[in-house]
């Protein structure tokens, strides 16, 4: 694991953070972890991991977990291209893989725009690992992830942000690379240790099973104790989800009047 990742996670556990998640939140996909490996051999003796039979990409290895609930270990070689392996730290930021030469004419309409848009991505540094798996988070398989991958929809993801907030607040700033977008979750919450969302892009749709209304938010595990404390103090407040429509045409005050106590500021 990375300087930037490392923290003691002693005691952490997954199943009951899932448990905590699915009743403050209802969410309908799988939360999953993903971790890298120095080592092809460390992934592979990961209790009841799955090899991929066929080339994949990195989108339908995370789809497997997040959908199917399997463990599934990857290396390079079982993923389409350098453009999943390199996000992951599997394979260098080559001249070639830099150029975008792949992606002008169907994504970016120049040479250039196509290398703008490849300097832009988020990705793990290449040489210190080999591999990488995901597993549903449940699991305890993992013990633990570098990153927890959460899928929800706008409404879900707000509050979940609203739980990271609740103490220590900081301005959460991301960006959206465009398509790639994996760069914008998995890869900057690996290269970074920031909580990090993004927009799905449309590989993780086609390709991962990532449905239409979801968000991606991959976040390192230690924020998620944090989180659901804060997720707790908000519904203790009446801040919780579902969400009540409380109708465009009703006399705001008597709503506002339940969480703020002076309905004139």
């Amino acid at each position: 694991m990375s300087e930037v990742l490392a923290t003691d996670l002693t005691g952490f556990d997954g199943a009951a953070i899932v448990d905590d998640l699915n009743r403050l939140l209802r969410l309908r996909t799988t939360p999953i972890g993903m971790k890298l490996f120095n080592t092809r051999a460390e992934m592979e003796a990961i209790l009841k991991i799955r090899r991929p039979g066929s080339v994949h990409t990195t989108d339908q290895i995370v789809g497997q977990a997040s959908r199917n609930g399997w463990t599934v270990g990857i290396t390079a070689e079982d993923l389409v291209g350098a453009q999943c392996s390199t996000v992951i730290g599997l394979h260098p930021r080559s001249e070639n893989w830099l150029s975008g030469d792949r992606m002008t004419g169907v994504w970016y309409k120049t040479p250039d725009d196509a290398k703008a848009h490849q300097h832009a991505m988020d990705c793990v540094p290449f040489g210190q690992y080999e591999a990488m798996a995901v597993s549903p988070l449940a699991s305890g398989r993992l013990n633990p992830p570098d990153i927890c991958l959460i899928y929800a929809t706008p409404a879900q993801m707000i509050l979940f942000i609203n739980g990271l907030q609740w103490t220590g607040y900081k301005k959460l700033d991301w960006g959206c690379v465009g398509e790639s977008a994996c760069a914008d979750s998995w890869g900057r919450a690996l290269a970074t240790g920031e909580p990090s969302l993004s927009i799905p892009c449309f590989a993780e749709r086609r390709y991962g099973g990532v449905q239409d209304d979801e968000l991606l938010m991959a976040i390192p595990p230690k924020f998620l104790p944090k989180i659901l404390v804060g997720l707790e103090s908000l519904s203790r407040n009446g801040l919780r989800y579902p969400i009540p429509p409380y109708g465009v045409n009703n006399d705001v005050r008597a709503g506002m009047g339940v969480s703020y106590s002076d309905k004139s500021k």
